[in-house]
């Protein structure tokens, strides 16, 4: 019998993954490009059969060989369907079947979820989740979400996008606009495609900085301002701890699920934001029993590890 491969495909708001994987999960190649932020869903489906086609050609393969593929997005997806409703971080792909599009051109299996769900999946089976019955996975990145475990399973509810804690409101209406479409969203302060903005405001107004003159700012010119004692960084690293403490907060209260497992650029923080976030968080619960923060193991290839689980 003609041995098969699984295709794991991560379509970040930076750069879209792909990883080529044998049925044990083994992954055999790795390939990535830049994300392009102005496509649609045709387009960027073009580009992922485009990869797709040059990682089998690669390693002598054929689309008949694959098994399926998986894809995870940043997006409002529902599961059942494999529609994207909505990409905050790619906001021109939206109202999209984007799974019926993929399988009538490539012939093979597709399952599409979201990202943060993908990346609880990978953890729970592969990484710092195994062997817990509940936790959930939080993705501090570009944006902020997360992925729940119950009773060992991945939680979609009602329509797919359970775990998008970064679009619950903080400051309904107040704040910056984010790719959700509402103003106030714990993303929009605490997702590294919003700090830029947030620095440059204050800037604006008149808070000196060593950032001032940078055009584009970045998570890691912040993290360097911060260990350059600039206050404006050491401010804005506080905020962005407030804002994670209090989603994690009200998760634990809804959820009363005690392991969180933290992934994503924003851990290279390491302590200097995840330090204040757990005091914040001890601030506001009352109640002391064992709540855990872990890092996630699997690091930057837990999308495509994932995507992967989602066939597998």
């Amino acid at each position: 019998m003609e041995e098969k491969y699984v295709i794991g495909i991560d379509g970040g708001g930076t750069k879209v993954a792909y990883g080529l994987f044998d049925l044990e999960g083994k992954m055999l190649d790795r390939v990535q490009h830049p994300s392009d932020l102005q496509a649609d869903g045709p387009g960027f489906s073009d580009q992922l059969i485009r990869t797709i086609q040059e990682l089998l050609q690669k390693n002598n393969l054929t689309i008949q060989q694959l098994q399926g593929v998986g894809i995870c997005m940043p997006s409002y997806i529902l599961y059942d369907k494999g529609y994207i409703c909505l990409t905050s971080a790619l906001t021109k792909i939206r109202d999209f079947a984007m799974r019926d599009y993929l399988e009538e051109r490539l012939g093979v299996r597709v399952v599409l979820d979201n990202d943060g769900n993908a990346a609880a999946l990978a953890e729970h089976r592969r990484g710092a989740g195994q062997g817990l019955r509940h936790m959930v996975y939080v993705a501090v990145s570009t944006g902020i979400g997360s992925g729940i475990i119950i009773d060992g399973n991945l939680f979609h509810g009602s329509y797919g996008w359970a775990g998008e804690c970064g679009h619950m409101l903080a400051t309904p209406d107040e704040g910056v606009l984010c790719g959700c479409r509402n103003r106030g969203c714990f993303m929009s302060y605490a997702g590294g495609r919003y700090v830029p903005r947030h620095l440059k405001i204050r800037m604006l107004e008149g808070t000196e900085s060593v950032m001032e003159g940078k055009e584009d700012l970045s998570c890691e010119d912040l993290l360097a301002a911060y260990h350059q004692g600039d206050e404006l960084a050491k401010e804005q690293i506080s905020t962005m701890a407030h804002y994670i403490a209090v989603c994690l907060y009200n998760i634990y209260q809804l959820l009363n699920i005690n392991v969180f497992v933290f992934g994503g650029g924003l851990t290279n923080f390491g302590d200097v934001l995840f330090h204040r976030v757990r005091e914040e968080f001890d601030r506001y619960n009352q109640i002391p029993m064992p709540v855990e923060f872990r890092y996630a193991e699997l690091k930057k290839d837990f999308g495509i590890i994932g995507a992967a689980e989602l066939v597998l």
